[in-house]
């Protein structure tokens, strides 16, 4: 449990990085612990033991982790913090398994890879949030994601901890051994040239990711800006403000085209609200129509706003529209990865009977089909809204549509001071590097921002506070290695843990059926004594180093010896 304790703080708003992978090493050493002490008690399925230790950590990581969701309510996170914590439990037996395995430190690293594979898709969609390598948005390694994107990102730094974990058993072996023989040297007892290997293994990675440059191709800056118009109250009350958030993102955009008249800003080419900006339908509330396109003339410039709007008689979806001072609404980008339990309720009508938050959301949203590729005041843009920025997916075919500047429109109102938006925007830090692309942020209530391409955070916003990010941005053309690649890296990865493992469980079994065997030929039930003419050599019967074939220092004659490689093999078959 400790191990997953030292891995919550790896994470914003603490942001100890260093801590990811000591706690990799941690899960490495206990896990193998539990297994080898439940395999020395001389128990079946010494796997099951590590996966236990596996859900111990992931208890210790998820429930901290995932506080925040204490806002929505505490049933959520009790059950949301145990589903994530599952995941941990084959990734112990995993992890286990292989340890003997040559080269174990490096299928270790994929198994991470492996386990984050599953839990970002399943259930419902998966919930990325939580993969190592969102601990490691600004670090020696974070450069590393520009080439493989974030699982390479995160098999980067659980190899970090698995080596650690290697240095930690063979220190353990090598002062043992020096105490069993004194004359025995460090080097030799530590066995230093693979050790040495391995430290380059896990140096590697970072030194490459280091040296290769920004892989995009800068175009002519341009003045952008971000509003964050603030919401009255926070929690789920947000859901019932939509007017006075409309209202307060109005006024801010009516207060920076005042101070950009006076000469005190910059006149920007794009303006960006916020997810939720407007959450009146602007396509049947001609009112919040006509706010809009007022706030547009107003600041001169197109505006992307985040809006709800209804579809039939009980859905909606999530929007971002590019709204013209003088056309009004025009194109759009629908919300495609859909948070369940906040945008649609899975199985509404059973659920609702026990966790009456739920009804707090009131309708399903619908999913979009589409990319977010959208083009506002003049610049190309690559967009994704609120959680879709923690998917690889939601970025990847957005930017490759071509946009130079990743916007991301969120409203973390829900959230706010519970440490999901200091998350958040470490992830967006994080996909600047990824992508090679500076990012815009727009946040009804904070953190807005602006990244650029390299990760570093030009400016951002405090939060439930009105305010503008206006910056000189580089929009940037062409793809990074990640974005080319897209999942295949982390398919690759993930089938060579799964691979990895399966031939250690082989193993394993294959290894357990001989020494039965062996040890039945050895010890013949006494009934089929008069049978056989193969008796055990004099000495310790129930000593454990007679039993165990690869221990054995005394063997019968060779004619006996056969008859027993014979009863093994049959009782093998």
């Amino acid at each position: 449990m400790a191990s997953g304790g030292l891995l919550y703080p790896s994470f914003a708003p603490i942001g100890w990085w260093w801590l990811a992978p000591l706690s990799v090493a941690g899960f490495s050493l206990s896990v193998r612990a539990a297994y080898q002490a439940r395999q020395v008690s001389g128990q079946r399925r010494p796997w099951a033991a590590a996966g236990w230790a596996g859900l111990w950590f992931g208890l210790a990581f998820s429930y901290p982790f995932f506080y925040w969701l204490t806002t929505v309510g505490t049933d959520a996170w009790i059950v949301l913090a145990l589903v994530e914590a599952l995941y941990f439990i084959p990734l112990g037996a995993a992890v286990a398994s292989v340890d003997r395995l040559r080269g174990a430190a490096f299928w270790q690293a994929l198994l991470w890879v492996a386990e984050e594979f599953f839990r970002d898709r399943w259930p419902l969609g998966g919930l990325s949030w939580g993969r190592l390598a969102f601990s490691q948005t600004d670090t020696p390694l974070t450069r590393i994601v520009a080439l493989g994107g974030a699982p390479l990102l995160t098999f980067a730094t659980a190899l970090v901890g698995t080596v650690l974990a290697g240095y930690v058993l063979r220190f353990t072996a090598a002062r043992k051994l020096r105490i069993e023989r004194p004359d025995t040297g460090w080097a030799t007892a530590f066995d230093w040239r693979p050790a040495a290997a391995w430290l380059g293994c896990a140096l590697v990675l970072p030194l490459v990711g280091n040296l290769v440059p920004i892989q995009t191709v800068a175009g002519k800056p341009v003045e952008l800006a971000a509003i964050q118009g603030d919401v009255p109250r926070t929690g789920l009350d947000a859901y019932g403000q939509a007017s006075q958030v409309l209202d307060n993102h109005v006024s801010v955009t009516d207060q920076y085209a005042a101070e950009i008249a006076a000469g005190k800003a910059k006149q920007p080419v794009a303006v960006f609200w916020p997810e939720d900006s407007d959450d009146v339908d602007p396509f049947t509330d001609s009112i919040a129509y006509q706010q809009i396109t007022a706030a547009a003339q107003t600041i001169k410039t197109q505006i992307l706003v985040g809006a709800v709007v209804v579809v039939g008689n009980s859905n909606a979806q999530e929007l971002g529209i590019v709204w013209d001072p003088t056309t009004g609404a025009g194109p759009t980008y629908a919300k495609r990865h859909l948070v369940p339990f906040g945008e649609y309720i899975p199985f509404r009508a059973q659920l609702t009977k026990y966790f009456s938050e739920l009804a707090l959301v009131p309708r399903d949203f619908i999913p979009g089909d589409k990319p977010g590729v959208l083009t506002v005041g003049g610049v190309k843009i690559a967009e994704v809204i609120c959680f879709e920025v923690a998917y690889d997916d939601m970025v990847r075919s957005s930017v490759l549509g071509g946009g130079g500047v990743l916007v991301v429109q969120t409203n973390n109102a829900t959230y706010g001071r519970s440490g999901q938006p200091e998350q958040q925007l470490a992830i967006s830090q994080l996909r600047a590097v990824e992508t090679g692309r500076p990012v815009m942020i727009a946040a009804t209530s904070g953190i807005s921002g602006y990244i650029d391409a390299s990760g570093r955070i030009v400016d951002q916003t405090a939060q439930f506070t009105p305010a503008v990010v206006a910056a000189e941005v580089t929009p940037r053309t062409g793809q990074t290695l990640a974005i080319r690649l897209g999942a295949e890296p982390e398919w690759v990865m993930t089938g060579l843990g799964l691979l990895a493992w399966a031939w250690a469980a082989y193993r394993a079994g294959r290894r357990r059926r001989l020494t039965e065997a062996f040890t039945t030929a050895s010890y013949p039930d006494p009934a089929d004594a008069g049978d056989s003419a193969v008796t055990a050599s004099p000495g310790t019967g129930g000593n454990d180093r007679e039993r165990n074939p690869e221990t054995v220092s005394s063997l019968p004659a060779p004619a006996a010896f056969q008859a027993i490689v014979s009863n093994a093999r049959k009782a093998h078959t």
